[in-house]
């Protein structure tokens, strides 16, 4: 088959990206044809589809005039020229198959009219959580927020929540309004949940008429699922500095951990609250302790997961299904995490890491201390356990195999694809995963 994947950034930036690079990967290795539709930037890795890119355009500019901004709303709405560049790319490559990944505003639903009028089925795959609200992470001003995931966006422009901006507020709002309005995403044949709170949340919202399948995403090809033969004692943190990741909640507890534990923390990223937390650290005693390393990734990134003892990712907003805790994993590390969004899905409490109540230094500081009376046996067969999870659920192989599962169902029912996955009703897992609580997905239009 040859298969268009979109995706608005075509470099290594985020975890839709290794999503994106890895799918491509796998596809390739199983002897598909696979072509690019994408935004230009110099970043960009060279493809040959790159005359097809929709030209770049950065709705995070400072220096942008009001009118300015307005003029961009129309293309962050509906991208004419995405829609004529997609055109042509489908008359030259005449795919058979279109993924699309991260779209909105720089590339837009524009797409899906040639798409469509060609006859290409079209798979939506969910990286965040831009079909229920306008901020794309159901966050206001840091807190956890889902007053627009019935369809009334207004409070995203009365709370200022995209940026701080009204302006980028109300241009966010229109384009959620236009959507649904046009009912564009009922032009999608098969959406791709890769966690059950994603699917759960978007099945609730009742955006689409069209299934919205899990399948978890996939490591990439050539991923070494293997354990080190030695760890440290240290806690590793990677990831994005800001306030939503939870950060200061780790060094707090930290900062209340029993000073007999000879315990460090590893702290690998870059963002907005990194002097914030370097100041905490140094305030509160802790910089004997804690590390700052800033951004690291390839062979610097891995050396420092086979020498921790632990990976924390103590989020404090809804995450979807992180790159950072499947690489632990892979890795034989255990993990521990908050019990927002998806986050529970990946660790079983007690078996691969430990769950923690979000926002509770007092609680994260209890999990660390379980990992800790932990005698050698019972670390190890923790280890074990998180690395046999990841080579059984985390390959690109396997993922391959259900992803066109799931599209020839939806191929042999001419689009009425069945509702086979199963979900967790993770609201009443606050400190677990019982994984025998499972039950099947059912529309909100249909009788269990």
């Amino acid at each position: 088959m040859k298969i268009l994947l979109v995706n608005k950034f075509h470099y290594p930036k985020g975890g839709a990206e290794t999503y994106y690079f890895t799918l491509a990967d796998a596809l390739k290795n199983s002897g598909h044809e696979v072509v690019y539709f994408s935004m230009l930037n110099p970043k960009n890795i060279p493809c040959r589809q790159s005359p097809f890119f929709v030209s770049n355009v950065d709705y995070n500019e400072k220096n942008v005039r009001a009118i300015q901004k307005i003029r961009f709303g129309f293309r962050l709405v509906y991208s004419l020229e995405a829609k004529k560049k997609m055109e042509r790319l489908i008359q030259q490559e005449k795919p058979d198959l279109a993924v699309l990944n991260l779209v909105h505003r720089q590339i837009t639903l524009s797409i899906l009219e040639p798409l469509k009028r060609h006859g290409i089925p079209v798979v939506f795959v969910a990286h965040d959580l831009v079909f229920l609200c306008p901020n794309c992470t159901m966050l206001s001003h840091g807190a956890v927020c889902e007053r627009c995931s019935g369809g009334c966006f207004l409070p995203c422009i009365l709370k200022k929540c995209v940026k701080n901006s009204r302006i980028k507020s109300v241009l966010a709002a229109m384009e959620a309004c236009f959507l649904r309005w046009k009912k564009l995403y009922d032009r999608v044949d098969l959406y791709l949940s890769p966690s059950f709170f994603l699917q759960d949340k978007m099945t609730e919202a009742g955006f689409t008429r069209k299934p919205i399948c899990f399948l978890r995403n996939p490591l990439p090809i050539g991923t070494i699922y293997r354990m080190p033969e030695h760890c440290g004692d240290s806690l590793l943190y990677f990831g994005r500095l800001s306030p939503e990741k939870g950060i200061l909640t780790l060094l707090k507890a930290l900062k209340e951990a029993d000073p007999r534990a000879s315990m460090g923390l590893t702290v690998a990223g870059d963002g907005p609250q990194r002097p914030e937390l370097e100041r905490f650290t140094a305030e509160n005693g802790l910089t004997e302790s804690v590390r700052f390393v800033g951004f690291q990734s390839g062979e610097a990134l891995q050396k420092l997961l086979e020498q921790c003892k632990c990976v924390v990712l103590p989020s404090e907003w809804y995450e979807n299904c992180p790159y950072s805790i499947l690489e632990a994993m892979a890795k034989g590390r255990p993990c521990i995490v908050s019990n927002l969004g998806g986050l529970p899905e990946l660790v079983e409490d007690g078996v691969t890491g430990y769950i923690f109540k979000a926002g509770s230094a007092g609680s994260l500081r209890e999990a660390i201390a379980k990992l800790y009376r932990l005698d050698d046996q019972e670390y190890a067969e923790m280890c074990k356990n998180a690395l046999e999870r990841a080579k059984k659920e985390f390959s690109a192989e396997r993922y391959l195999e259900k992803f066109f599962q799931e599209y020839k169902s939806l191929s042999q029912h001419g689009g009425n694809h069945h509702e086979s996955s199963a979900r967790i009703d993770y609201r009443h897992l606050p400190l677990q995963r019982p994984l025998q609580h499972v039950r099947l997905l059912c529309r909100p239009d249909q009788k269990k």
